[in-house]
């Protein structure tokens, strides 16, 4: 079975179409390669899918004949994916949080003093 299909098959992408371009960006791969969306899966392969800033890891169980139910879906793959690869993305959600959103309104009066106890403590240094 292809690449493609199988992970459309097995519920990782949406479409079709977006696991074929996935496959063509090389966000999948196999022992570290990058894939063609027609290369052919086997039983026992490692795969490993970058979505949404993770790095899922899928272990090819069995090849379903078409696409399957969410409630089947384990019987045909296992993920093996690190729990280390989710807190990363916990990770990044509080990076990019900041308690007001970038170019709204005048800043307050604490971003004025802020802004500057920056600038005096970057004379101070000069």
């Amino acid at each position: 079975m292809r690449i493609d299909k199988y992970l459309w098959c097995i519920r990782v992408f949406k479409t079709r179409t977006i696991a074929t371009t996935a496959c063509k960006k090389g966000q999948v791969k196999i022992d570290g390669n990058n894939l063609k969306p027609s290369k052919e899966v086997f039983g026992g392969e490692l795969i490993v899918v970058r979505k949404n800033q993770i790095n899922y890891q899928i272990k090819v169980l069995g090849l379903p004949e078409s696409r399957v139910g969410a409630k089947l879906v384990e019987q045909y793959r296992k993920d093996v994916t690190p729990k280390e690869e989710f807190e990363k993305t916990e990770l990044l959600k509080f990076a990019k949080d900041y308690y007001r959103k970038k170019g709204v309104g005048r800043p307050t009066k604490k971003d004025r003093r802020d802004i500057d106890n920056y600038q005096e403590d970057t004379t101070e240094e000069i």
